[in-house]
């Protein structure tokens, strides 16, 4: 199989098109932003591209020649297909599948293998991460969300407010000439209109459509204030663990929405996570290849700066997770339902995307960001980043 890697390996250099050729043919396989990979006869690596050097979180010198047991599991469903691929001697695919490792992490991905008949017993396989599709189904699903409630909040304001004004204005002049036993009853009412225009405030910062005031902003510094106030207040009993990519650049964000926003998943995080032994996980990294199309334009946006709220509970109930960021939809006793549809929102305003798993010990909400341009000026507060 030495020679399989040989065929593959005279690209490292290639120039393009410069001279008018075609350019080789690893320079094109390493340019494809698919994980691309080929296992020899004896189960060993003989090519990998530059994107499942990413994938492996490996360099391609440590991957060339390594087993591929050694970074998948003999039960995983890559192993299967390949060993499919040789026994029909034809190609064949899987959509829909889970792939996970202690190197890889957890991945949703649809999986090609194909026999390379020129070099028996080699296997090619492609691996295409469907996350990105479901990215970009659940941003369009979560501002339809955000929009639906901007429509009722605005309604609300109008035709709600303005009556409760009214009637808690009654109940202080009834309370004037009621008996004593009596004014428990007009300070329900009291508080009770109250509540309800606290929630209808609450619901207008949906109908909020002014563009927002971004700048450069240090995302650790984000994630820093945010733990501070936790372990002050709801989640003092919680151990925060913090896994953050030092190097990362600027998120082009509105800083103070952004705090909104993690700190109302870091909330819902020490909500859910056990009294004994609870955990949240708060990590940042830097990931290629996530784009999404501006509504109204031809331009794309890229969202390469990722932040993670992650903790070790219960998990979120199955006929609840198509509809978690639905308003109004909870799982806490007494809730309103709109706080991830809010940082839905939020971070839609952002041009960015959260999405989740969730599965028993362990569920994680992933926010992905636009880096900041390179002319914007950060605030000073911004200019250090905390060691990881």
């Amino acid at each position: 199989m030495a020679k399989v890697t040989k065929i593959f390996a005279r690209g490292d250099d290639a120039q393009g098109d410069r001279d008018g050729h075609l350019p080789d043919s690893s320079a094109v396989l390493s340019a494809l932003a698919v994980p691309l990979f080929v296992v020899d006869a004896t189960g060993c690596i003989s090519f990998v591209n530059q994107a499942a050097e990413q994938f492996f979180a490996s360099s391609r010198n440590s991957l060339i020649g390594r087993p591929l047991l050694d970074l998948l599991s003999e039960d995983s469903p890559v192993v299967g297909l390949i060993h499919q691929a040789r026994a029909g001697e034809q190609s064949i695919s899987e959509t829909g599948v889970t792939l996970t490792g202690p190197k890889i992490g957890s991945h949703f991905v649809s999986i090609d293998a194909a026999v390379m008949a020129d070099f028996p017993g080699s296997v090619v396989v492609s691996i295409n991460e469907r996350s990105i599709a479901r990215k970009i189904d659940h941003q369009l699903v979560h501002r339809s969300a955000a929009r639906s409630v901007t429509a009722m909040a605005a309604m609300l304001a109008h035709e709600v407010k303005n009556p409760l004004s009214g009637i808690r204005g009654a109940a202080q002049l009834l309370e004037q000439n009621a008996d004593p036993e009596d004014h428990q009853l007009t300070r329900l009412i009291c508080e009770e209109a109250d509540r309800i225009v606290a929630l209808v405030d609450r619901m207008e910062m949906f109908s909020d459509q002014r563009p927002l005031a971004r700048e450069a902003v240090n995302i650790h510094i984000v994630l820093e204030h945010v733990r501070r106030l936790a372990e002050n207040g709801f989640a003092r009993h919680l151990r925060f663990v913090e896994s953050y990519d030092p190097s990362l650049p600027p998120v082009y964000g509105n800083r103070d929405l952004l705090i909104q926003a993690i700190l109302n998943l870091v909330k819902n995080a020490a909500e859910a996570a056990p009294l004994e032994g609870g955990e949240i996980t708060l990590s940042t990294r830097y990931q290629q290849g996530v784009r999404l199309a501006v509504p109204g334009s031809g331009s794309r946006i890229d969202l390469p700066l990722m932040l993670i709220v992650q903790d070790n509970g219960p998990g979120i109930p199955e006929d609840l997770q198509q509809h978690l960021f639905d308003p109004f939809v909870t799982t806490k006793a007494g809730g309103s339902g709109l706080g991830l549809a809010l940082v839905a929102k939020t971070i839609g305003d952002h041009g960015g995307v959260i999405e989740f798993d969730s599965e028993p010990r362990r569920t994680s909400f992933r926010v992905m960001l636009p880096m900041a341009p390179s002319d914007s000026l950060a605030p000073a507060e911004n200019a250090e980043a905390p060691a990881g």
